[in-house]
């Protein structure tokens, strides 16, 4: 009984030294080949009322609810959402045709502000376009401390597995178009 609780002490120790010591910054990228122009691609991410078309969002929770402000396209375009899950909020920084969207976004936890910065950049390749969509932020600050290092080790799983499937989505709508 003693070895176990030694172990169970050691265990626990490790557990939280990664939690507190390990590092907060992430960086997720994710792409995909679609098999048509920039042009088309921008018309499906450059407009974000056309999002829950391929966003693999509301998929993952049916219960979002998304508020768009004046603007939904261009430099500015802003929209909100809440559900189950949580809510958040994004505007664009960058919106070309031809390279892609950047933007701001935060996740909103009771009365928190998770900040990251995203983009989904275009990639004219041989038959088509690479788009690669990017995520970075920093979880220190923004969950319990003993938390942070964990959560980092977790976002390729919590955010990545989402980009692909949103790409895939996005694929197979531009692709079904053209």
């Amino acid at each position: 009984m003693k070895k176990f609780l030694i172990v169970l002490v050691i265990l626990v120790l490790a557990v939280a030294a990664v939690g507190f010591l390990g590092p907060t910054e992430y960086a997720i990228a994710k792409s995909v080949k679609i098999d048509a122009e920039p042009g088309a691609v921008h018309e499906y991410v450059g407009e974000l009322r056309k999002w829950p078309e391929w966003s693999p969002w509301e998929e993952l929770d049916p219960s979002i609810v998304t508020t768009y402000g004046d603007k939904t396209t261009g430099v500015g375009a802003y929209q909100s959402w809440t559900g189950e899950d949580g809510g958040g909020e994004l505007t664009f920084t960058r919106c070309d045709p031809e390279s892609g969207i950047a933007y701001d976004m935060a996740f909103i936890m009771e009365d928190d502000k998770i900040p990251a910065t995203s983009a989904m950049d275009y990639k004219q390749v041989d038959g088509g376009t690479e788009v690669t969509w990017t995520m970075n932020g920093d979880w220190d600050g923004a969950v319990p401390a003993i938390m942070a290092g964990w959560m980092k080790i977790l976002s390729p799983w919590m955010i990545g597995g989402p980009f692909d499937q949103g790409l895939e989505n996005l694929k197979a709508r531009v692709e079904a178009k053209n």
